[in-house]
């Protein structure tokens, strides 16, 4: 069951898609309106400016050509006086220019005698139009904006230039402070956004995290715990899915608990007589050959199918609680050579080769353990390596240390499990696609369980170059499941 895994996904990927997802369009459009701002601020202030200066220029150039400039020396002496008496010197430099582009006059003296050498002169004086520029002083490095107006005789001829000039250290402050502010209030636009999205987001993860913990329970096998549902919108759908689910699974567990016991139970005693009677039968001499090979037939049969029924019986146990183990200091390696001493007297194919190698000390490990049920797991494991990794002809164990743990390790050499059913096989009656032995499928799922109950872990893997390996570890110290 992957429902845990699938709602836990869900969780983490719905919050990092929803605020990755509006926090990437609301910072575009914080970027997209702080830059259009900027644009509209920058665009506002330097052509109210600009549009200033020209007006002022053209106003004065044309009270110029109507009222005083008749000659060139008139053109100088207007000009001179009009410079002394200029009142926005604070604010703006007036300049008159020659025809040649070179200042005759300025409110600033060290401007005097200079040619600006700027765009805005020498497009006035060609196309005797108006003409603005923005730029830095060649002398201070100050930014700046002019405003340059041809002085046109009544004959149409261009004697000179009006030029007006300001800083733009005041506007390039002001615009600097908008687009500050425009920053700050996208800032702050952000923040809101991404407030609002952790509010919204985590009133959704919150019942989508209280149903993935509830739902690792029931994937865990707590089947039949319920999510607390006081939802009412399509969250509140899944919980009351989740909790029909539930429901239904722990109905169904329990009938097929109760069915495997009833069952179990009920095969157990014809089981038990059919062996005896057969064990009785297989030595009477007075049966042909042809009937002690059917017999022997019959108990081998009788014991696989009484082997079946115990596995279920367990099964049953520790599926209702009832499975206990007799713990005591064992001595592991003592146990292990003892199970495969047992098993290889029960195994009847000669030619499959059994390896043991032991790495631990001479001196008995002992660990805390219940000797019937270790040896219970390792004949189980022996049998599935035998059954599973016949093609391979060999078995070999090996037991060492690892860190705190006794490690166990089985391994056959047969053609090993698909890969993508190596997390399923430990689960109860499940076979693997490619086997051809008869069995419940719950003999690993009852070994796992007792592993568990003594504190270790049973770990399942395919060996490169082939064969199938089970490694079992089980704690030096007491690490009991009661």
């Amino acid at each position: 069951m992957n429902l845990a895994g699938t709602v836990s996904g869900i969780s983490k990927g719905l919050r990092q898609r929803w605020l990755r997802g509006s926090i990437i369009i609301a910072l575009v459009g914080v970027i997209s309106a702080v830059a259009l701002f900027s644009v509209i601020i920058y665009s506002h202030y330097y052509t109210t400016v600009r549009t200033g200066l020209e007006a002022k220029a053209k106003t004065a150039t044309d009270f110029f050509a109507n009222y005083v400039a008749r000659s060139y020396a008139d053109y100088y002496v207007s000009a001179f006086r009009y410079t002394e008496t200029f009142r926005e010197a604070d604010r703006l430099e007036l300049q008159f220019l020659d025809a040649d582009g070179s200042i005759m006059i300025s409110t600033s003296s060290f401007a005097s005698g200079t040619s600006p050498n700027t765009p805005d002169v020498t497009d006035a004086i060609e196309t005797r139009q108006i003409s603005s520029w923005v730029g830095r002083r060649s002398t201070t490095g100050e930014r700046v904006m002019a405003a340059s107006a041809p002085m046109i005789y009544a004959d149409g001829e261009v004697i000179g230039v009006m030029r007006y000039v300001t800083s733009l250290r005041v506007v390039d402050r002001q615009v600097f402070l908008n687009i500050l502010a425009g920053i700050g209030v996208g800032t702050l636009m952000l923040l809101l956004v991404f407030t609002l999205n952790i509010v919204f987001i985590r009133s959704v993860i919150r019942p989508v995290s209280e149903i993935t913990k509830v739902s690792k329970r029931i994937a865990e096998g707590s089947y039949g715990v319920q999510i607390g549902n006081s939802y009412r919108d399509e969250i509140g759908e899944m919980a009351k899915s989740i909790n029909e689910m539930s429901f239904k699974v722990a109905q169904t567990e329990k009938f097929q608990t109760e069915f495997i016991s009833s069952v179990s139970h009920e095969l157990r005693t014809p089981l038990t007589a059919i062996t005896g009677w057969g064990e009785t039968l297989i030595y009477n001499e007075q049966l042909d050959v042809e009937s002690k090979r059917g017999i022997a037939i019959m108990l081998k049969e009788a014991r696989r199918l009484t082997k079946m029924v115990e596995e279920l019986l367990e099964f049953t146990r520790m599926e209702d609680g009832r499975f206990t183990l007799n713990i005591e200091m064992i001595d592991i390696a003592a146990e292990l050579e003892d199970a495969i001493f047992t098993f290889r007297e029960l195994l009847h194919q000669d030619d499959l080769e059994f390896e043991y190698i032991s790495d631990l000390d001479d001196e008995p490990t002992m660990i805390p353990g219940d000797p019937n049920r270790l040896k219970q797991v390792f004949l189980n494991l022996f049998d599935n390596a035998a059954k599973y990794g016949r093609e391979g002809k060999r078995i070999t164990v090996s037991v060492n240390m690892a860190g705190d743990f006794v490690r166990i390790s089985i391994r056959d050499f047969g053609p090993g499990t698909p890969e993508d059913e190596l997390e399923h096989i430990k689960m109860k009656f499940y076979k693997g696609s490619n086997s051809k032995e008869r069995g419940s499928g719950i003999g690993l799922a009852v070994c796992d369980e007792i592993i568990k109950y003594h504190g270790g872990s049973l770990e399942l893997s395919n060996v490169e170059g082939g064969g199938f390996l089970v490694k079992i570890y089980l704690p030096v110290n007491s690490a009991v499941v009661n």
